[in-house]
């Protein structure tokens, strides 16, 4: 893994401790063993004391069965959140949000006191000063001060969210709102003591794998590429073969199918004066029945392409068991809440990363497999490669129109896209979103660093593949239906 920190360390030996003894079949009988086994001596490594250490991984080993943290202190309403703070591990981070640094020039305009309408800000001989009991947090003195002394510094995991779903509670630990979360993760990347993190299934896969009591699918994300070194797609499908999984499908081969389909819905809909969103990635769903709910009908009926190979896979193997691996924490609350009976699990590539080194998979070991999606289905990984596979197929099928698209990188120019298309004042006809910045390819559970999986990513973007129709034609998926719940 590239960049590891202490928290991804930690995380990653609760996942391959798991792991280990999941192929082994005693996970329960060792589970208790684990916090001990990782911290094995007296001293402390990262935190005030032993104890509290292995309560962490105690709870960390919770999540990596499936199971939230004990003493979860907000309800989960419909089983579905996957996103959770361990409080054992919140600091509390006692941060005074709003701050006067030695920028203070202690001028004689007094631009902060007279801005603040609420009293909280004094001059004394050093500057002005803040009395943070009657500080509201408006942030009007930040905006007045001529000198930007004054700073505002908000909790990371807040900082992080983009939908405002986290809050703090009376013992200032964080809160996690599930009617506002999507599932996305900022938060579980954004905070600096891995006090957030998403509810595993890695245990239940290597169960049912050893289990044998039915054929095991695993369904890759195109953004696999790049995220385990300069290894391709045909090398990745073998090793994960190895891994005990009875077939390996390309995900890019569902996008191919979902291309052909949204494509004919947006130009079905542009014919009609008609707007329609994105279906692929589920947090930017998530967002739009979350946050802008008169906008649901805009989203298009089309399934994402997780489910697409899914129901591909399920169309020759209907007592299939099925697992999507990627980068992204959200497939997980889709495929929980909508979807339990088509995808019964989903791995991402930090489980999967910990499943290779218990395996201690080799992928200097393996050959060439053939590859089957185009490159337009690979391409659903980065941003703008759901417009791109659209604007092929309105090409290959010869239509007489002018789409005009929009693609949003990340959560914040979603919701400019949104907003605007809200008020009406938005004049496209098809909106890309994507809830990640860059794609799928920065996904909260990518393991290598963004900038070096890409450069791998585009080695091995362009394949032979070119007619998306055919090749949705030549392996039989324009037969499935692939329209959501």
């Amino acid at each position: 893994m590239e960049n590891v920190t202490d928290i991804n360390q930690i995380k990653m030996a609760v996942l391959k401790k798991t792991a280990e003894y999941a192929y082994k079949g005693i996970l329960l009988e060792k589970v208790d063993e684990i916090p001990f086994e990782l911290i094995d001596g007296p001293k402390p490594r990262f935190r005030c004391c032993v104890y509290r250490e292995r309560e962490i991984i105690r709870q960390r080993v919770r999540l990596s069965m499936g199971k939230i943290p004990t003493g979860s202190h907000y309800s989960v309403s419909d089983g579905t959140q996957v996103v959770h703070v361990i409080s054992a591990a919140c600091e509390g981070c006692p941060i005074a949000r709003f701050t006067v640094t030695d920028n203070c020039h202690n001028c004689l305009a007094r631009k902060c006191i007279k801005a603040c309408k609420f009293g909280a800000i004094s001059r004394t001989e050093r500057g002005a000063y803040i009395d943070k009991t009657k500080c509201k947090k408006c942030g009007q003195c930040v905006l007045a001060c001529p000198y930007g002394a004054i700073v505002d510094i908000q909790r990371p995991c807040i900082k992080a969210c983009p939908v405002d779903a986290i809050t703090i509670d009376e013992n200032d630990l964080a809160m996690i709102d599930e009617s506002k979360c999507i599932n996305c993760g900022k938060c579980v990347v954004g905070c600096p003591f891995g006090a957030v993190s998403d509810v595993s299934m890695i245990s239940n896969v290597i169960d049912t794998i050893i289990k044998g009591e039915s054929d095991v699918y695993a369904m890759v994300a195109p953004a696999i590429e790049g995220q385990f070194g300069d290894v391709p797609v045909p090398v990745l499908k073998a090793a994960i073969k190895d891994l005990g999984f009875s077939e390996v499908i390309e995900v890019a081969l569902g996008a191919d199918a979902v291309s052909v389909s949204e494509t004919d819905e947006v130009v079905s809909r542009a014919k009609e004066g008609k707007q329609t969103t994105t279906s692929c990635c589920p947090a930017f769903v998530n967002f739009i029945e979350k946050h802008f709910p008169t906008l649901k009908d805009n989203i298009s009926t089309t399934v994402s392409p997780m489910v697409a190979a899914a129901r591909f896979i399920k169309a020759a193997n209907p007592e299939a068991t099925i697992v999507f691996i990627g980068p992204c924490i959200a497939k997980k609350n889709e495929a929980l809440k909508h979807y339990i009976g088509e995808i019964n699990y989903v791995l991402t590539f930090e489980e999967l990363y910990a499943m290779f080194e218990v395996k201690e998979i080799d992928f200097s070991s393996y050959g060439d497999i053939a590859e089957t999606a185009t490159r337009y289905g690979k391409g659903f990984a980065k941003s703008g490669g759901v417009t791109n596979a659209v604007m092929q197929v309105a090409k290959e099928r010869e239509y007489d129109i002018d789409l005009k698209t929009m693609k949003c990188s990340g959560i914040d120019e979603c919701k400019k896209a949104l907003m605007m298309l809200k008020s009406g004042k938005l004049p496209v006809d098809f909106i890309e979103g994507m809830a990640c910045e860059n794609g799928c390819i920065n996904g909260p559970a990518k393991v290598n660093d963004f900038i070096a999986g890409r450069r791998i990513f585009d080695k091995y973007a362009d394949n032979k593949n070119e007619e998306v129709i055919k090749t949705v034609n030549d392996n039989k998926l324009n037969e499935l239906n692939i329209h959501r719940h």
